[in-house]
């Protein structure tokens, strides 16, 4: 009979993601819902020049498969039969293992990417179950590793050239929030995906160049704020910024009810945060939905790392 007092092994795992590299790391959790980076977070390509952000993008889909099991071998060398699971998260639409949409990726759209990554890894001696997620669902999970809410519901916006959202626990669905409906007005067409009136068109990084052709999103935000004399045309469009995201958040809070809210993203510099919760506070009256909250967090590969191979484990052993 066992040790009633021997403790189990950790669970060891692979996290990937797919920015404007791919990053990976060998996490291990300790079994009361921490996870640690188990050596270096490695890269792909490792040059960490601004020429190869786009270096993915013109890749054939065999070749980054290839490089993401590669840097995922590396990661784990002499570890490899003990990995229990395997996350890979990257931007786009992902159901069932199949990358539905994927702007950033285009060579992607359509492609069985889990079984494709999987059955690489098994030929090469990991035969962990590998589990494709949403960059933005890594996101929400990693932050709920690291403040230690594995047991709670957060939802995340990243604010970046795109908006994500992202929600943890992990549940099946599109939730594509970034795409949420705020305003009626026929002129907002500046979201990528071409839908009208939606939150990205506003606050996404690429719609602000577009609305603002004569300024940077930069500019805006710094003519808004310049004080005691705002330029108007800035102010109003740094109000419909702050509602837009607040009327988006309104609308999961509707739909799902209250919980944390944690914002990330190079963008939330912009983010006037008493100013948004004013707006959310006038958007959300009924009592007992009220109690939300909301947390501005950095943004880092790490994270998402870890909130990816989280995401794996839990796949695994449900």
């Amino acid at each position: 009979m066992a040790n009633s007092n021997e403790q189990s092994a950790p669970h060891e795992s692979i996290g990937i993601i797919m920015a404007e590299r791919i990053y990976a790391g060998h996490i291990v959790g300790d079994g009361a819902g921490g996870h640690k980076l188990a050596g270096d977070l490695l890269q792909f390509p490792d040059s960490g020049g601004e020429d190869d952000n786009d270096f993915l993008v013109e890749m054939p889909t065999d070749s980054v498969v290839a490089a993401i099991a590669d840097l995922a071998l590396k990661a784990v060398k002499g570890r490899e039969s003990s990995i229990g699971s395997v996350g890979l998260a990257l931007p786009g639409l992902v159901k069932g293992g199949v990358v539905e949409e994927a702007p950033n990726l285009p060579q992607f759209k359509g492609a069985r990417i889990q079984e494709l990554v999987a059955n690489h890894l098994a030929s090469r001696g990991i035969s962990a179950p590998v589990m494709l997620l949403n960059d933005a669902d890594a996101m929400a999970a990693g932050l709920a590793s690291r403040y230690g809410k594995l047991d709670h519901f957060i939802r995340v916006w990243t604010l970046g050239t795109g908006i994500g959202y992202g929600r943890y626990p992990f549940t099946e669905g599109v939730w594509e929030g970034g795409h949420t409906v705020v305003t009626l007005d026929n002129k907002e067409t500046f979201c990528g995906c071409g839908g009208r009136g939606h939150l990205e068109g506003i606050m996404g990084h690429r719609a602000m160049r577009l609305r603002f052709l004569d300024m940077e999103p930069e500019e805006v935000f710094e003519a808004a704020n310049r004080r005691p004399d705002p330029d108007q045309r800035c102010l109003e469009f740094k109000r419909l910024w702050h509602k837009a995201l607040a009327a988006a958040s309104a609308t999961t809070v509707h739909m799902g009810g209250p919980g944390k809210f944690y914002i990330t993203g190079y963008n939330v510099r912009f983010l006037d945060l008493p100013l948004f919760k004013d707006y959310l506070q006038q958007m959300v009256k009924m009592s007992p939905i009220q109690n939300y909250s909301v947390e501005v967090v950095k943004d880092d590969h790490l994270t998402r790392v870890i909130g990816a191979a989280v995401a794996a484990e839990q796949a695994s052993t449900r």
